[in-house]
């Protein structure tokens, strides 16, 4: 079992590393705002998920194999890149708050709670620098003298999903909240669509050249 003092440490790096700006925070405030809570929160559980599989991929090695195999760690990289540049490309051409459940858009276009939890898996499974931070963070706080190997990655596993989550939910709740002032101000509205597009559109670029 992980110690009360390095679990701690740990959620300390993890606040700071969720804080920070990138493509998952980008995503979870332009859903929230346009599309309202419910499709934030499917998004972050969507992010979670990742988060769970990134966790068991790192256990099972798929990072160092990531690591070993350039070629494999590329194309991923790139898949991850096009997909992010294709979510960003999306933000641009629809109309702001077009697609509400409060209109008249019709189901069959109307985006889907599902759709929006795809969207948080793949945005985020398709970044290979997500499951190599697991591979890198998490062996920093397993130690084998506290333990089994496998509890304590389970158990830090656990709580990096659940604090990931905490954020992402604070972030979809804060969005909602200004979604009002959005609502009643277009030229804001084309500023942030135009911001999280722009924002992606450089989270893809990154992800594609570094």
């Amino acid at each position: 079992m992980v110690s009360l003092q390095l679990l701690l440490v740990f959620i300390g790096a993890l606040a700071v590393v969720y804080a920070l700006p990138g493509p998952d925070m980008a995503l979870i405030l332009q859903t929230s705002s346009t599309r309202g809570l419910k499709h934030g929160l499917s998004t972050a559980a969507g992010l979670a998920i990742a988060r769970s599989l990134h966790v068991t991929l790192s256990a099972l090695g798929v990072a160092a194999l990531l690591r070993s195999a350039p070629w494999l760690y590329d194309g991923v990289r790139i898949a991850g890149a096009l997909y992010l540049a294709y979510i960003a490309i999306q933000i641009f051409r629809s109309p702001a708050f077009g697609l509400d459940d409060n209109n008249n858009t019709t189901s069959k276009t109307r985006p889907t709670l599902r759709a929006a939890m795809s969207k948080g898996v793949l945005s985020s499974l398709l970044n290979p620098k997500a499951l190599l931070f697991c591979s890198v963070l998490l062996p920093q706080f397993v130690h084998p003298e506290a333990g089994t190997v496998w509890s304590q990655v389970v158990e830090l596993g656990v709580v990096l999903v659940v604090i990931g989550a905490v954020f992402d939910t604070t972030l979809a709740f804060s969005a909602v909240r200004i979604s009002g002032w959005l609502r009643s101000h277009p030229r804001a509205q084309v500023v942030q669509r135009w911001t999280f597009s722009a924002a992606l559109l450089a989270f893809a670029l990154r992800l594609s050249i570094e």
